[in-house]
């Protein structure tokens, strides 16, 4: 009797604790019902080579997330346009051996993110976006922000793919 009860218990903890997950796209959508466009992003900062890495890794992450199809070749359903409005270097360490010397940096970049519906221009998303990465300096500090640039870019399009696949649009 206490055999049965256990397992009825186990059984229902195991049926409830599941009841909150979602197959799929959190957004309502089936996953690749609609595709995407990712226009290259305009740079208004100082820094270059930035529109290149976050438009590769923007594309990137929406290839990997799943939610949408990554238009390549044709017009997407949904059309992603940005600005990266501003790129930030603040130390974050200072070296023992000399209280001006930083030994790490945390790069951050702010881009302003905009999504439109291809065919009735409506807005679905127009966001103020941030990514940002810690750097080790070496012996180079153009270098070492060189080698994070991918990561920085990275972390900028996960947060602008959360915001296009978990939309309640």
């Amino acid at each position: 009797m206490t055999l049965r009860f256990c397992l009825a218990l186990l059984a229902a903890l195991a049926l409830t604790g599941c009841a909150g997950y979602r197959l799929g796209p959190a957004n309502g959508m089936a996953a690749g019902e609609k595709s995407i466009q990712i226009r290259p992003f305009a740079n208004a900062t100082l820094e270059p080579r930035l529109t290149d890495a976050v438009t590769a890794q923007l594309r990137r992450e929406i290839q990997r997330d799943g939610t949408f199809r990554l238009a390549t070749h044709d017009d997407g359903d949904i059309v992603v346009t940005g600005k990266i409005t501003r790129y930030y270097r603040r130390e974050m360490s200072i070296s023992t051996a000399d209280n001006l010397t930083p030994v790490d940096f945390k790069v951050s970049l702010t881009a302003q993110v905009t999504a439109r519906e291809r065919s009735s221009g409506k807005v679905i998303l127009d966001k103020t976006v941030f990514g940002s990465a810690i750097v080790r300096i070496g012996t180079d500090l153009t270098d070492a922000e060189r080698q994070a640039l991918p990561i920085l870019a990275g972390d900028l399009a996960r947060n602008v793919t959360a915001l296009l696949a978990d939309g309640s649009w």
